[in-house]
């Protein structure tokens, strides 16, 4: 007979012991899997992922500025989260910050000296995700919406309105694409800190991991979030306006997206695509859920994220295999990495003719 119960809180190096337990187990089946069905040295395979990811110094740059990205997107998505409003519209919410530090290079990029130029997209990209992010969230708030769906058509609109600027500001006009803005200028392009193309990137995201880490828990704000999260109903009786917190709440939210997307447009890109967030919105989904909400360990997950990422890309092309096949790999170690999981939440009692030993 088997039995499965709640288990009580595991001490952080057991709830460690046992992810770094199923990342192993999984290394093990992809080996085995590799092995049969393209002859491969899984060790070999696995070398070429480590290569694809810090095999140059460029790669490296390249992994930690996707981190930063991904794990701007997580961070924002987080306080949405907590308090159970299940905010699916970062992707979108990413694109309209683009779009609207794009709109402000096209514009005033011949108009305004470069630091209002940049000072202005800031303010445009941070205000156009918080309006997208404020929209579902006054529905939700006022007449109880369903959150989910809401957000998640949010993002088409927001795809279909990039479309249609790319095609206005199209350059060639034909092209279908606008290409980089401001190339000869580079005015509206947020400044390179030394040689290093990504680092400026990489400190703000950093910044904005240490500020939402305090605001969730140790401001009267964040602890509003979590009571909310747990009952609306007790946040109401303890005199918490649950309305308010939930438009503060994810105005906060899509504003960071927002900012996610002015680091893409402004501080990589310097260009506008429906592509741009790259499907960010949500895998962001992913990293939070697996990092508990706890913008801390919010930066490993990303990095494990990121780094399979560029894994599976570099054996595709180390080895001539289908893209798939990376892919098949980074599902399998994702897969027991969200089935440990349970392992930390529950535990499996066998039941013996003896007594019962515990899993």
């Amino acid at each position: 007979m088997i039995h499965i119960t709640k288990r009580k809180e595991l001490l952080p190096q057991q709830v460690l012991g046992i992810r770094l337990g199923a990342i192993a187990l999984a290394l093990v089946v992809c080996g085995i899997i590799t092995a049969m069905l393209t002859g491969l040295n899984p060790i070999s395979v696995y070398g070429a992922m480590l290569n694809g990811a810090f095999g140059s110094q460029r790669k490296i740059w390249i992994l930690l500025q996707e981190t930063a990205i991904l794990l701007c997107v997580s961070l924002a998505l987080t306080p949405a989260f907590r308090m159970k409003f299940w905010n699916l519209g970062g992707e979108g919410q990413v694109l309209v910050g683009g779009l609207a530090a794009a709109a402000v290079m096209l514009v005033f990029g011949s108009r305004l000296p470069n630091a209002l130029v940049i000072l202005l997209e800031i303010v445009a990209a941070v205000g156009a995700g918080a309006v997208w992010a404020l929209v579902p969230a006054i529905f939700k708030a006022k007449w109880n919406t369903n959150e989910t769906l809401f957000t998640l058509m949010m993002n088409y609109v927001a795809t279909q309105l990039v479309a249609y600027y790319v095609i206005v500001w199209e350059v060639p006009k034909g092209s279908g694409k606008i290409g980089i803005i401001n190339q000869s200028t580079e005015i509206g392009w947020l400044p390179q800190i030394g040689s290093y193309k990504y680092l400026l990137n990489i400190i703000v995201v950093a910044i904005v991991t240490i500020a939402m880490h305090t605001y969730l828990n140790y401001s009267k704000h964040g602890y509003e979030i979590s009571v909310v999260g747990e009952s609306t109903n007790t946040a109401r009786y303890v005199g918490i306006k649950v309305e308010r917190v939930i438009i503060r709440t994810l105005l906060l939210s899509g504003a960071i997206c927002g900012l996610a997307g002015l680091l893409l447009v402004a501080g990589t890109d310097h260009t506008i695509t429906t592509t741009i967030a790259g499907g960010r919105g949500f895998t962001a989904v992913m990293v939070a859920w697996l990092a508990k909400f706890n913008p801390a360990v919010m930066v490993a997950s990303s990095a494990l994220l990121e780094f399979m990422g560029r894994g599976a890309g570099e054996i595709t092309t180390a080895f001539g295999l289908n893209h798939s096949f990376g892919d098949i790999l980074t599902g399998i170690i994702l897969f027991f990495i969200i089935g440990s999981e349970f392992f930390i939440t529950y535990k499996v009692n066998f039941q013996k003719k003896g007594g019962k030993s515990d899993v």
